[in-house]
Parts: structure tokens; sequence; C-alpha cells
């Protein structure tokens, strides 16, 4: 597919510019860390004390919570999809990748700073393992509604008007699809996995 070969292949760029801005965001949200204040602090403190404990006696309803972060992975594919069908939603788009990276980045930060070398630990074992499969396809995913938003510019406004987007527009939706496919394996892996990991760490966390 033509389009698809110009979104993998020629959109370089675009990748480099979708991955520094994602990085800015992990870096604001690990900086938003030190805004928080002491009530903040220990009501995050106290949540995170009961969510080790159940994690640690295993009292997680696997079947919700696959259901439920499934959902949050495929509202966040097709957010980014309906914002690429239109000019005015790539900045919503950019501003996606953006509080995707915050988020990960007050995490980690806020893990960090509350438990030191427990909290990176922690990180590494219940954040980063799914994370290194869900941002690559975060990010396949915003190139290619940037690229059909562009795509849609140059044909409408650059271009011939008459020029038809079925086949452009029929990648994407392709692309789209085997993008919500793989966050569905994602999901799989965050929901069954990353509980069973965390398992290995939570003793550590939890007071006796």
């Amino acid at each position: 597919m033509p389009f698809l070969k110009h979104t993998f292949r020629d959109q370089t760029p675009l990748y480099v510019f979708v991955a520094v801005l994602f990085l800015v965001g992990v870096i604001f949200g690990a900086l938003m860390v030190g805004a928080l204040t002491l009530d903040q602090q220990q009501d995050l403190a106290g949540y995170l004390d009961n969510f080790f404990v159940s994690i640690h006696q295993g009292n997680v309803d696997e079947s919700h919570s696959f259901f439920d972060i499934t959902m949050l992975h495929l509202k966040w594919i097709g957010l980014i999809f309906i914002l690429g069908l239109s000019v005015i939603g790539l900045p919503g788009i950019l501003v996606l990748d953006f509080l995707k990276g915050v988020l990960i980045g007050f995490s980690v930060g806020y893990l960090v700073a509350q438990y030191s070398w427990k909290g990176l630990l922690l990180a590494l074992l219940s954040i980063a393992p799914h994370n290194l499969f869900l941002i690559p396809v975060l990010m396949i995913s915003s190139v290619a509604a940037i690229t059909f938003s562009l795509h849609m510019i140059r044909s409408r406004f650059f271009m011939q008007r008459n020029q038809s987007l079925k086949r452009p527009l029929t990648s994407y939706i392709t692309l789209t699809l085997a993008m919500a496919l793989l966050m569905v394996g994602i999901s799989s892996f965050e929901t069954f996995v990353t509980p069973v990991l965390m398992q290995w760490v939570t003793p550590l966390f939890i007071k006796v």
C-alpha cells in the first residue's frame, strides 16, 4: 500500500517530532511531582498502600480489569483516528502524545521520589514492560493520523480538489485496525502479566 509505505518509510521527521514531544511530556510529568502538596502526596501514598496490598493478596478481578484497560487503550487509538480525519484535529493528536508522556513521566517520577530505588524497581516491572509496546503503537497511530491529515490538506487546498482519498483512507483505516488489535494484546499483557511481575516486589512496600 503506497500510503502505508509513505507512513513507515518517508515520515522519519514526523516520528522524530512525535518522539521528542513525548519525551518532553515525560520530563514535564516528572517535574510535576515536585509541585504536589503534602495532602496530595499523602492521598497518593494511601491509595498506593491499598493497591500494593490488593496486588500482593491477588485481589484483582482480571476479567473486569482486562475490559477496562482494553477500552481505555482502544479509546485512545479511536480518538487519534478521529482527530486524524480532520485538519483541525492535528493539534489534538499532538496534545494526546504529550499527555501520554506526562502520565508516564509523573507515574515513574512519583514512584522514584516516594520510594527511591524500590520505586524505580517497581516502575521497571509495572510501567516499563507494556509501555515498551504501547508507546510505539501510539506513535505509529499518531504519525499515520498526521500524515492522513496532511494528505487531505495537500489534496484539497494545494492540488486538484477532485483527487480521490479512497485509497489513503482505506490504508489509514487498515493501519488503525491493526494498531487496535495490537492494543488488545498489550492490554492482555498488562492485565495478566504485569500483576504477576508486581507481586515480586510488592512485599517491599507493604507495611507490617
